[in-house]
């Protein structure tokens, strides 16, 4: 298990290679040797640097127990997840909508590990009625998860607006590219709502949390 120690040391790391002008903000944060997948190209830059380590030092313990009970739920998301060609670096997003349980809730009615509105489910192809919700169902409901990443990446071309359109839905997305005049999310980030700003953000974290972190601090 990562350590506070080692936490810290990366953080140190980080510090003295932004003020020695390292390279690094333009380094992506993973890099699976076995992903043979497309790469999310998901960076820890100057913009989410300071965001990044309080969310770290903020939400350790948590994310501590999502990591000790994540290897059963990512080999199955890690599966899925190839055979529709999308980068293994995703599955983080699982863990940042529900800690990976099939059993999460939110107060708008989104249920199970890609917290699933009722109609974003059944136009994925997910059963719900009396007796069956499948958005609780680990494989089925990762199938439509890989379904609908893969017709958002479709349509925006970009892993960070693929994030926010995920969490707020395709139309403040594309408001705010027609507001910003860019597609480049770090320019057209200010007019998107803050929770989707605040999600892609919380990503970027948990993403290197699980990868980052310890192959930067064994530098």
């Amino acid at each position: 298990m990562l350590t506070r120690a080692k936490f810290y040391r990366c953080m140190l790391f980080l510090s003295i290679a932004v003020l020695s002008g390292s390279t690094i903000d333009n380094k992506p944060v993973i890099a699976n040797k076995d992903n043979d997948a497309e790469k999310t190209g998901i960076v820890l830059n100057i913009h989410v640097r300071q965001f990044v380590n309080h969310y770290i030092q903020e939400n350790w313990e948590a994310l501590a127990a999502v990591k000790q009970r994540s290897a059963r739920p990512f080999r199955l998301i890690d599966s899925v997840f190839s055979r529709y060609g999308l980068p293994k670096e995703m599955k983080y997003l699982a863990v940042i909508e529900s800690d990976l349980k099939t059993t999460a809730v939110s107060r708008v009615g989104a249920k199970g590990p890609w917290q699933f509105m009722p109609a974003t489910a059944m136009q994925l192809g997910l059963k719900i009625d009396s007796l069956h919700d499948e958005r609780t169902h680990y494989y089925k409901s990762t199938v439509a998860a890989a379904k609908y990443l893969k017709d958002l990446y479709s349509e925006f071309g970009d892993w960070y607006l693929v994030l926010a359109a995920y969490n707020g839905g395709p139309a403040p997305v594309y408001r705010a590219i027609h507001r910003s005049g860019s597609r480049d999310f770090w320019t057209l980030e200010k007019y998107l709502p803050a929770e989707s700003r605040g999600h892609v953000k919380r990503f970027i974290a948990s993403h290197y949390y699980f990868e980052g972190i310890s192959s930067v601090a064994m530098l």
